[in-house]
């Protein structure tokens, strides 16, 4: 019989399975992708250290340390309900129903899409899959590209594909309307960008980034930002233009930009085509929380932390007996907190399934974890939100108002 059943073998998956297997705890993982790892495996990035996170290898490293402590990691089983039985979780997944007394959900994100007339064409692509053929499947995802939408997530796989020596040509606004929302206005776009100022390929770039801070200099700086975009290591970053439609019969061929103003409206007259082989469009990212929210639990709506999230304690404990949940799903930033959150919430399952006198030193562990998880936050060299913090505290207090006795009974334990 398994004690715990975790879905998703990315990051947070996988460290929770490890932390829950340390303790002698029975695991099995689910995860409908071939190979375990997540998002790790198309992540290669440089750190303002120096040093290189390469995610493959990172990847390999939990796979092999989850191994060796007999997790069993079933890939290629989707799943599909998740509900509660008395004490016991069922699992419905295409290689059958699974059951234990508790669950970790761990299933990371999505993204954004961003319809644009012409799409659906062959070449046209979201930019995580660009990422993953690049960087998994070591396929040359076209010649010359066009992203349209600048953000974090943009600007990091931007980086991989150039290391690729893939050329992609320019990062334009997908145009202002209600599909696209702030991700067509160039002030919330330089706004956001801000948060990875300091990856900024030169210093010049990096001092503008700083002082465009204050609203007042962005307001202006916008108004004077060059229409042939800032140069970003060879592709050109063009804030004051906007995708209008992908071009092509049978596959991309280019796409048709205009001119917009300092606020995103287009203007009149000035569209021209540029051609591409391939277009990435990049929306961002949102909680993939879906199956939590059939199994019943509750929601809040957390722009800080990429939207609607399941309501989950500093100790990745929701309000439903024996379901937890880490990474993504819980708000969008990085791999290494994804690990740290995992870490904790497996910690937080062996206090639950051991009691605390069978657990000698746990209770240690989790304190340790929590913090570990703000101090990899606080040494975060990218944020996806960079408000992250905040909506971090919204949740606890959230979880503090609506679950006061579980809250404290949970501070005594972690503090006694």
């Amino acid at each position: 019989m398994r004690d715990v059943i975790v879905i998703g073998a990315g990051p947070a998956g996988l460290a929770g399975a490890i932390a829950c297997a340390g303790y002698g705890l029975k695991v099995t993982v689910v995860d409908e992708f071939l190979k375990p790892g997540g998002r790790l495996l198309g992540q290669l990035h440089e750190e303002p250290s120096g040093k290189w996170w390469n995610g493959i290898k990172e990847s390999h490293r939990l796979h092999r340390e989850a191994e060796n402590l007999m997790v069993e990691i079933r890939c290629g089983a989707s799943v599909y309900n998740l509900e509660k039985n008395d004490d016991m979780w069922n699992v419905h997944t295409s290689m059958g129903t699974l059951e234990a007394p508790y669950v970790l959900v761990a299933t990371g994100a999505a993204e954004y899409p961003i319809p644009i007339p012409g799409w659906t064409l062959p070449g046209v692509m979201s930019i995580g899959a660009a990422q993953v053929m690049t960087n998994v499947h070591r396929v040359q995802v076209g010649k010359k590209g066009i992203i349209i939408g600048a953000n974090i997530l943009a600007f990091a796989i931007l980086n991989e594909l150039q290391i690729a020596g893939i050329h992609v040509d320019r990062v334009v606004l997908p145009e202002k309307n209600e599909l696209s929302q702030k991700a067509g206005e160039p002030e919330e776009v330089m706004k956001s960008l801000l948060g990875a100022a300091h990856l900024a390929p030169s210093p010049l770039l990096r001092a503008g980034s700083r002082l465009m801070k204050n609203g007042n200099l962005r307001r202006i700086g916008l108004n004077f930002y060059p229409k042939k975009g800032m140069n970003v290591n060879g592709t050109s970053l063009q804030l004051r233009k906007a995708a209008l439609e992908i071009l092509g019969n049978d596959k991309v061929e280019g796409v048709r930009i205009a001119d917009i103003d300092s606020s995103g409206n287009i203007v009149p007259g000035s569209d021209s085509i540029y051609d591409a082989d391939f277009v990435c469009i990049a929306g961002g990212l949102y909680p993939l929380a879906e199956l939590v929210a059939v199994a019943g639990c509750p929601f809040e709506y957390v722009p800080e932390l990429g939207g609607h999230v399941p309501l989950h304690s500093d100790k990745m404990e929701t309000p439903l007996p024996g379901l937890f949940v880490a990474g993504n799903i819980t708000g969008i930033e990085s791999g290494k907190i994804a690990i740290a959150q995992g870490t904790t919430a497996g910690y937080s399952i062996v206090l639950q399934a051991n009691g605390r006198k069978e657990s000698p030193g746990v209770n240690q562990m989790l304190q340790d974890a929590i913090q570990n998880v703000k101090t990899v936050r606080n040494q975060a060299s990218i944020q996806f939100n960079p408000d992250i913090k905040r909506g971090r505290e919204k949740m606890s207090q959230l979880w503090e108002e609506k679950y006061p006795e579980t809250y404290r009974a949970n501070t005594q334990k972690t503090t006694g």
